[in-house]
């Protein structure tokens, strides 16, 4: 797959601060690309640079075969971008929003309402695209605020922290939304989030940490090196399982509140374990290793056996 997003080195400093050190990835295109980290980690001074709203220390960026800092009016037509905090007016309905946006972009008066009515059904916000703004829910917000970003046609489209305050449904219509458009429009995505379970969706993470990038790959390729399945046993009788696992417990690993704690390669060997304790075992637990462990893993030192 060809590369949308090329980042060289790119450095972005305030003063003493460095913000974003060194950092170098490529996004390939119709991929979900997910940057990972905390906040005040360098997510949206990343995506700030990228988009040309800030300018670089230093470094090398191409964004849709537009070098940034020589083609940035380029750049701005062919991305879409949805920030943290909206750009919309709480005053007006969502329909006179996309209207004003749509001319603010310089599209024709024909195409924006035919672009407001195809993506209002594909991103289901025409049941709202009446009412006023302000008064929608904050996921009801977020969709109408990917239209708006959506109206030029771009082909890829930054996501900064979208779902960020959002409760549980609100986030999953959000990126039911996100899934959506990338099958009907083919667009590439570039998201910054500090929920670690989001990037279970994207097709590359990269793991940020004080400006730099700490690791990154694939969802199950980072969670294979950083994190690690366990099973979680509650035992009516532990004499068997301790004499079995002293060592572990001797370590500390294998005792939590009560619970004898198990790291497994597989569902596989959980079972041979389950089958060997079966007499004494009240209840157990099977947990993969998930994109919270490799992130503590990585940005913590924590180890993984």
């Amino acid at each position: 797959m060809a590369a949308v997003v090329t980042v060289d080195g790119l450095v972005k400093r305030y003063g003493s601060h460095t913000a974003v050190d060194d950092l170098s990835f490529d996004v390939e295109e119709g991929s979900t690309f997910a940057f990972l980290g905390t906040n005040g980690a360098g997510k949206s001074t990343t995506i700030g640079c990228l988009t040309t709203l800030k300018r670089p220390t230093s470094g090398e960026v191409t964004v849709m075969g537009h070098r940034l800092g020589v083609n940035d009016r380029l750049i701005r037509q062919s991305t879409g971008v949805v920030f943290q905090d909206s750009l919309l007016d709480p005053i007006l309905s969502v329909r006179e929003n996309l209207l004003i946006r749509g001319s603010l972009y310089g599209v024709p008066a024909k195409t924006i309402k035919r672009r407001v009515d195809e993506l209002s059904e594909v991103l289901e916000v025409e049941e709202f695209i009446d009412r006023r703004y302000g008064r929608l829910s904050g996921g009801q917000r977020r969709r109408a605020d990917i239209v708006r970003a959506l109206m030029h046609d771009p082909k890829l489209l930054f996501l900064d922290e979208p779902t960020t305050g959002l409760d549980p449904d609100s986030r999953e219509k959000v990126w039911k939304t996100i899934t959506e458009l990338q099958r009907t429009l083919g667009l590439t995505i570039f998201l910054t989030t500090h929920y670690m379970e989001e990037t279970e969706r994207a097709d590359q993470v990269a793991i940020i940490d004080h400006g730099r990038i700490v690791a990154a790959g694939t969802p199950g390729r980072l969670r294979a090196e950083y994190a690690r399945n366990e099973l979680r046993l509650t035992l009516g009788s532990t004499v068997a399982f301790d004499h079995e696992f002293s060592r572990e417990l001797t370590s500390g690993a294998a005792d939590r509140d009560g619970l004898r704690v198990v790291p497994v390669q597989d569902s596989r060997a959980a079972l041979e374990i389950l089958k060997r304790f079966e007499p004494d075992i009240e209840d157990f637990e099977f947990r993969h290793g998930t994109m919270d462990d490799v992130f503590l893993n990585i940005t913590r030192g924590g180890a993984v056996s």
